[in-house]
């Protein structure tokens, strides 16, 4: 019996060191921050997707916690930054949209910078 459970015990020691060694492997998502004043053009897929092109060649997708109405029509559309204009997370940024009741404020829940690749699918209406 504890010639069993000294088995299991070193199993799961094992294992827990190669998941370790697995997931320091593993290149970690690197950090990608952008100034709010560098936000050129956006355009809306649809209620709970923006693009963003920052800069002259960089494009940022930003999905949308829940759906923001009238969004992919407004022309009037604004990135709100809290604390300070850098955006590296989902939590520094609202989109502001006009509503039929005034502003709505839209937060965002993920921000992916596209490769050229992912840039290049995109349809040319969806491009900002």
């Amino acid at each position: 019996m504890l010639k069993s459970i000294l088995t299991l015990a070193a199993v799961a020691t094992l294992s827990a060191g190669v998941a370790q060694a697995a997931d320091a492997a593993k290149p970690k998502p690197q950090r990608s921050c952008f100034w709010s004043r560098d936000v050129s053009s956006w355009s809306a897929a649809d209620e709970r997707t923006v693009y963003l092109r920052v800069g002259v060649k960089d494009i940022y997708r930003l999905d949308l916690l829940g759906t923001c109405p009238d969004i992919d029509w407004d022309w009037k559309m604004g990135l709100s930054s809290h604390g300070s204009s850098s955006i590296c997370s989902p939590l520094d940024a609202d989109i502001v949209s006009r509503g039929p009741l005034g502003p709505q404020r839209c937060p965002v829940k993920t921000i992916t910078k596209l490769t050229p690749e992912q840039v290049a699918a995109l349809p040319p209406k969806q491009r900002p």
